[in-house]
């Protein structure tokens, strides 16, 4: 019977006999040099995602963008303080509260009832099914409804309704700020 030959771990084995486990050390870092590009390509992938998904409301833009940072921060040559880390977490975290309250104080601050500013809510989590321009729409169509139930002018629900609107676009201007300041951070450490 033929005794198959086993299959090689390491890429230069061949030159073991010659020059013993050095071999193995250039293995090793080869591998060491392709995970670090891999790890770089993937934040900088993430990073641009964040920034689209700032705009795009089905993918969470901010959240993605720190996690860029993250993984950049994962590499030997890209280091973050741990005070840098922690803030932009915290901001973070306060931007993706925001984006879910701003359509509803915006909605109460142009006037709407309690009726408009439920419907912003209701109209906000649906328009998740629609979106990405449902998320948009949504808590504008949510308030102008609700509105209209309490029996208001149709100008009056139109203003609650616009509120609403405007607070959508304040949220996404502020998780561009936000996602392209992490952005820029990532490429200064480029630089």
């Amino acid at each position: 019977m033929k005794q198959q030959r086993s299959v090689h771990v390491y890429r230069f084995q061949y030159l073991i006999p010659k020059y013993g486990y050095v071999a193995y050390l250039i293995d090793y870092l080869l591998l060491i040099c392709v995970m670090e590009t891999f790890f770089v390509v993937f934040a900088l992938l993430l990073l641009s995602l964040g920034l689209i998904g700032s705009v795009l409301p089905i993918l969470p833009g901010v959240p993605l963008s720190y996690l860029g940072i993250i993984v950049l921060h994962s590499t030997d040559k890209y280091q973050f303080s741990s005070t840098f880390l922690i803030f932009w977490l915290i901001v973070v975290i306060v931007v993706q509260v925001l984006d879910f309250i701003i359509p509803i104080i915006g909605a109460q601050k142009y006037g709407a009832s309690k009726a408009g500013v439920w419907g912003s809510s209701i109209g906000m989590i649906c328009g998740f099914l629609f979106a990405p321009i449902g998320i948009i729409l949504g808590p504008f169509l949510g308030a102008l409804f609700g509105e209209m139930l309490t029996n208001k002018p149709f100008i009056h629900s139109l203003k609650a309704a616009w509120g609403a609107l405007i607070a959508i676009v304040f949220g996404t201007v502020l998780k561009l700020i936000v996602a392209g300041l992490l952005l820029f951070y990532a490429i200064k450490e480029f630089v």
